[in-house]
């Protein structure tokens, strides 16, 4: 067992490995970056080491400093956790080279599975079933056009240097190929620094399968059983659960099977996830091999009452896996969800910020970048925590789960909660009969209520208490709070607050036992408010409970894991007016690809730029007709939120708004 761990990695997988190393009684030192300074994964370690500025490529990214670190700090051993350098094969051989112990497969390992070309051949060989794809990655646009053609429409581009679906794209027709191959070699190029291809046909409404494996330098591989992934946006995860439900027992069998034929094959060493598509007739085909670990292990750890992170940390000593095959089990099942820092009510798009009041759920596993507040700096992966809940059975462990998005909190900070509260909900996921296009769809649909009227009516209970005769947002009352108009119609006050940039109206009807009665945008609902001991409103909205916090200029409302910050009006605002002719980035982060050139013309809606904010592919597309007139933005810069990239000379009216 190593003595002192460096864990090279940030937030809740640095705290989850953390974890295990205090139960060992192994020493961990944990490393930082400016934006970290004060991080909650920074607790309990034996040493902290300062790497380097808030981007992640001149610190979590810096190969030097991470391993001149761990060798400062007196360490025998290196956990890269996941993200990160934890796929990057010179940072795994400069690891082994400065004499310290890689806590995951060798970087020869590494490499070859990093390469999807040479990952799709070597499981060939070894009997994989592998989908009918190009034989050898290239730029060429003639190459991948004769690929298609032998492949048969759709096809699916992949960057070879590429993971987690950046830069992939779908063709449909042979009339499509050539401006496909054009922006994913840019992107490849912009990227990953490699602009190869691979086409492979393309299997609509895919379910994702992988499968946990173990090697051992003794020449032993196991499976720890499979995982269903297929509940994905934008080939993100973000429910995943154990084990994979309606797959046959054949099948099954087929590929657990399939998973250690690969990894034997390997020669692997330590965990590592295989990871497979099962098409409409149920026939699976290899998609590729995470070399490490992976963020939904925990529901892998629920079903077998293992814990993953001490087998790495024993098999990269040199010990043998710690159980053989027949007597690694799986029992009941496991769910787990991914609190995302982003914005469903806009694209998704990723929402740094400060989580002022958290309060996670009692009755599940959190694994957490925080406990009670904490920071999301926009210059890394959006996640704040998993939510993992186990069961006897399925329905059992998805009850659990929905019972706990809805019992926790966070206040201050904008997430997904809500929408992962309505998408367990869904019938179809419900029942287990799942595709890595069902989110996609899930989310096109329109809400199915009105949530600014909820919070107006929310913001308006917690206004009644504080209202007085010197400030108050009220006006225009009439009588007691406490009484009901004679007239129904006629408001005893209305309240005005700013949402989302427009001022909104709510007005107070009345106030009874059942709660405050209020009218906002064209809606009447009563809404129950409490003040709680820690300092927030807690109530509820019909069957649905809200949390509120005030603030110094309003109100932060999250209703059914939905939150909305309203302000109370600003009548005169100073400052120019925005150009309509500059493009705009909506968050802060790094370019990866630009598509335009100055004096280029470009029509409403192509694509100008893509920015990565979070480990998000962001297109920024033009809004009209134009010309561009200025470039100011270039690939691997870092740019601000709301900063200019691009800015157009408008051709006509054709706009997009």
């Amino acid at each position: 067992m190593p003595k002192r761990v460096l864990i090279a990695n940030r937030g809740e997988i640095a705290r989850r490995i953390a974890r295990t190393c205090r139960r060992l009684d192994v020493g961990y030192v944990a490393v930082h970056s400016a934006a970290d300074a004060g991080a909650a994964h920074l607790e309990g370690a034996v040493e902290t080491v300062h790497i380097g500025p808030s981007a992640a490529r001149e610190s979590y990214l810096d190969i030097d400093a991470v391993v001149d670190a761990a060798l400062r700090a007196d360490c025998d051993a290196v956990h890269p956790g996941y993200g990160f350098l934890s796929e990057n094969p010179e940072f795994a051989a400069r690891v082994v080279e400065a004499g310290l112990v890689y806590i995951g497969p060798d970087a020869a390992t590494i490499e070859a599975m990093g390469d999807k070309a040479r990952a799709r051949e070597l499981m060939a060989a070894a009997g994989v079933p592998v989908l009918p794809g190009s034989e050898h990655a290239t730029e060429s646009a003639d190459v991948l056009l004769a690929d298609a053609r032998r492949i048969g429409y759709p096809v699916i581009l992949k960057p070879v240097a590429g993971g987690g679906g950046k830069g992939m794209r779908v063709v449909h027709a042979e009339a499509e190929l050539p401006d496909a191959v054009a922006e994913a070699v840019r992107l490849g190029r912009a990227g990953f620094g490699d602009g190869r291809l691979l086409a492979e046909r393309y299997v609509a409404a895919p379910r994702h399968i992988e499968v946990q494996v173990f090697g051992d330098r003794h020449g032993t591989v196991v499976h720890l059983f499979e995982r269903e992934c297929s509940l994905q946006r934008r080939h993100q995860k973000i429910v995943e659960e154990a084990p994979a439900p309606h797959l046959p027992p054949t099948t099954r069998r087929e590929l657990l099977d399939a998973a250690v034929r690969g990894a034997t094959a390997l020669g692997y060493v330590g965990a590592g996830t295989f990871e497979f598509i099962l098409d409409g007739d149920g026939r699976f085909f290899f998609l590729e091999v995470n070399t490490r670990l992976q963020v939904e292990h925990p529901v892998t750890e629920e079903i077998t009452g293992l814990d993953l992170v001490e087998w790495q940390l024993r098999i990269a000593d040199g010990e043998p896996i710690p159980l053989p095959q027949w007597q690694i089990r799986a029992t009941g099942h496991a769910i787990e969800c991914r609190v995302y820092a982003e914005d469903p009510a806009h694209g998704f798009r990723p929402a740094p910020g400060h989580a002022e009041v958290v309060r996670w759920p009692s009755d599940v596993r959190v694994e957490a970048a925080f406990d009670d507040s904490g920071a999301v700096p926009g210059f890394y992966d959006p996640m704040v925590a998993k939510l993992v809940a186990a069961g006897s059975d399925r329905p059992a462990a998805l009850a659990r789960l929905r019972a706990a998005i809805e019992e926790t909190t966070l206040v201050g900070l904008t997430t997904n909660l809500g929408f992962l509260g309505e998408l367990l909900a869904e019938p179809r996921v419900v029942d287990g009969r799942v595709d890595t296009h069902l989110v996609d769809g899930f989310t096109a649909r329109p809400a199915t209520h009105d949530r600014d009227a909820e919070a107006l009516a929310c913001a308006a209970a917690m206004a009644v208490p504080e209202r007085t005769a010197a400030a108050s947002p009220w006006t225009g009352t009439i009588g007691a709070f406490d009484r009901a108009a004679l007239d129904p119609d006629a408001p005893l006050g209305r309240l005005v607050l700013r949402l989302d940039g427009r001022d909104r109206e709510a007005r107070l009807l009345a106030r009874d036992r059942a709660g405050l009665h209020v009218e906002a945008e064209g809606r009447r609902l009563t809404v129950l408010a409490e003040p709680t001991a820690d300092g927030l409103v807690r109530g509820a909205l019909g069957s649905t409970r809200w949390t509120g916090l005030p603030t110094s200029d309003g109100y932060e409302i999250v209703i059914g894991g939905h939150r909305a910050a309203l302000s109370r009006p600003t009548f005169a605002e100073g400052g120019g007016e925005n150009s309509d002719s500059a493009v705009r980035t909506p968050m802060p982060g790094a370019v990866v690809g630009v598509t335009c050139e100055p004096g280029g013309r470009v029509e409403a809606g192509e694509l100008l730029v893509v920015v990565e904010a979070m480990k998000m592919e962001n297109r920024i597309v033009a809004p009209f007709d134009g010309t561009v007139e200025k470039l100011s933005c270039a690939p691997g810069e870092l740019v601000a939120a709301d900063q200019v990239l691009v800015t157009l000379t408008p051709e006509g009216e054709n706009r997009v708004r």
